[in-house]
């Protein structure tokens, strides 16, 4: 059950994020709003690891190489959202990106990458994926 609640909060944070950067970036600028961003997070993310952190940093580079690029796709993620945001609205933008996560989370169990549990997507599995796609269509009618 935490994992339902953690997901429907990293959901509304990620929404809410989402539009909230937008807004900095139409004020300060896009990069100058993703490094303000990023930076906040890094620092935040020090004072987390100061209070509750465990391991360290000593296994690090015992990791798999491909692994130490999620910061890479954290500036990819947050830029990206912006001018999804920016170009559309919150709502189509979103759903997109709900869909594209989904499409690439489906890939990655079904083919067992970067060791998870290989999970077979089935015909009702591309259900759900077309009524996604059929909801956000019916979003994008207009009246």
């Amino acid at each position: 059950m935490a994992g339902v609640l953690f997901s429907i909060i990293a959901g509304m944070a990620m929404s809410v994020q989402g539009v909230m950067n937008t807004r900095l970036s139409e004020k300060i600028g896009l990069f100058e709003s993703n490094a303000f961003v990023q930076g906040s997070a890094f620092l935040l993310s020090l004072v987390a690891v100061l209070i509750m952190g465990r391991n360290g940093y000593d296994a690090l580079w015992q990791t798999d190489r491909v692994y130490l690029f999620g910061g890479v796709l954290g500036l990819v993620i947050t830029v990206t959202v912006m001018l999804g945001i920016k170009d559309l609205s919150p709502t189509i933008s979103i759903s997109i990106i709900l869909i594209s996560q989904l499409l690439v989370a489906a890939l990655i169990d079904a083919l067992g990458l970067f060791g998870c549990e290989k999970v077979p997507f089935r015909w009702n599995k591309y259900a759900g994926v077309g009524l996604m796609l059929v909801g956000l269509m019916l979003f994008k009618l207009k009246k």
